[in-house]
């Protein structure tokens, strides 16, 4: 089904998120990773009878030695650390251009890993983030510090970390149509929607094809294109007050939204499929990034180019920008990501990268001293800025990640791990300093 932002079409198995699933650990290793022992003594930990919920990991058990997503490591027949270095040695990287992540490396600067910018503070079991397409990571959006939005199967999924408790926004799984009526509107609506990519931005929630505020306002199709997948959603603010969105489309266009209308005001079109795209924060500039080792910077009001990226070896699936406006940062395959200055685009002004794979979803805090960067599985990274990303704080645990969202007041950072077992909402608090706090007692 192809649509506005909710377009996808899944032909190929390739597309198929659940066949990236720790699939390059041994299978016997998977099997003991993976199943429980349901019924057993020592499952008490796993299962809270009474509220017939997974059980979730506090900070304070996890301070106690409690894994904190709840992996009974002790009746494994591996250890953490072993089974780390089996996922180190053995996750096989996608690449659409072979052998992009080794040619990459030598530009990275080596980082310090002695960050600590957020601690733990919850793991939520009861709440599975789930994915849909294997390069497109952007199902995770909070709008405040206890507000949560994920996608989990056909279901918008709102998570209070305050109350702790899970409610439907959207369900997408059956016939979703329209409410209003609006020009252009596709009355008849969509069955059996598949949501590849989804935005929040205060009230409004644009995935993959209408929005909600409540109730499905608008359906629309963008495109019949067949291969016409919706990769990006970028909800933004106009200079005039009016807010309008972004979809960066498969069929290599870009289009923009105005949101009171419901009306297509802008259509781009690129040489190569769209992947991602993030406007300045002043509106004026557009990056663009998609099926192609070279990105651009784009004028927003006409398309036209200002600046072609070049550094990356392969295609990227992220961007974004520093809330100054004057840098911004890119997503490859090539396992990096490049940091740019508007004032000096002929290259990157910094490159760091990841551990194990390439960089799907990055996001600056909205006070721009961090931005964190999330590889397919298992690792997310927040960078010190203003150290000139030198310094970090890598956030280790097992699992796909299906997004990651900062809050607005930087104080949560949630991410959505998804795995079959241990599918889950992560939630990290800011770590603040309040030594002089102490001078008074």
């Amino acid at each position: 089904m192809e649509g506005l932002i909710m377009s996808h079409h899944q032909e190929d198995d390739e597309y198929v998120a659940d066949e990236y699933e720790m699939e390059d650990v041994d299978d016997n290793m998977d099997d003991e990773f993976h199943v429980r022992d349901i019924g057993s003594d020592s499952d008490v930990d796993e299962y809270d009878y009474m509220t017939n919920k997974l059980a979730d990991t506090s900070a304070a058990q996890a301070r106690r030695g409690k894994d904190i997503q709840g992996i009974p490591w002790e009746r494994l027949s591996i250890t953490r650390e072993k089974y780390r270095q089996t996922r180190l040695e053995q996750y096989k990287n996608y690449e659409n251009i072979p052998q992009s992540g080794e040619g990459s490396e030598k530009v990275c600067k080596v980082t310090n890993k002695t960050g600590l910018y957020y601690d733990f503070r919850r793991n939520s079991r009861s709440v599975k983030s789930t994915i849909l397409h294997f390069q497109l990571r952007n199902l995770v959006w909070a709008t405040s510090k206890h507000d949560v939005y994920l996608m989990s199967h056909f279901s918008v999924i709102h998570w209070s970390s305050l109350t702790c408790n899970k409610s439907e926004v959207l369900n997408v799984s059956g016939h979703v149509a329209p409410c209003e009526k609006h020009p252009g509107s596709l009355l008849e609506g969509f069955t059996q929607t598949q949501v590849s990519t989804m935005a929040v931005k205060d009230n409004l929630l644009v995935a993959g094809g209408f929005q909600d505020r409540p109730g499905v306002c608008f359906c629309s199709r963008t495109t019949y294109d067949d291969n016409a997948i919706t990769n990006a959603l970028d909800i933004f603010t106009t200079p005039s007050g009016a807010v309008h969105f972004t979809a960066s489309n498969n069929d290599c266009g870009v289009r923009e939204f105005d949101m009171e209308s419901f009306q297509m005001t802008k259509h781009f079109r690129f040489p190569w499929p769209v992947n991602h795209t993030s406007i300045s924060p002043d509106g004026k500039l557009l990056i663009i990034v998609g099926d192609n080792p070279e990105g651009m910077l784009v004028d927003s009001s006409s398309g036209k180019t200002v600046a072609t990226l070049r550094g990356h070896l392969d295609f990227s699936f992220a961007s974004a920008w520093h809330p100054d406006g004057c840098s911004f940062a890119t997503g490859n395959q090539d396992k990096t990501c490049r940091i740019w200055d508007v004032r000096k685009l002929s290259k990157s002004v910094t490159a760091v990268k990841g551990k194990i794979g390439a960089i799907r979803s990055i996001r600056y805090s909205s006070d721009g001293e961090l931005m964190a960067m999330a590889e397919p599985a298992d690792f997310v990274h927040v960078f010190d800025v203003k150290s000139g990303y030198e310094k970090e704080q890598e956030i280790d645990f097992f699992g796909e990640i299906s997004g990651t969202s900062f809050s607005p007041d930087t104080e949560s950072l949630f991410i959505g791990v998804w795995d079959r077992t241990y599918g889950s909402l992560l939630e990290m608090g800011r770590r603040r300093n309040h030594a002089y706090l102490d001078c008074l007692i």
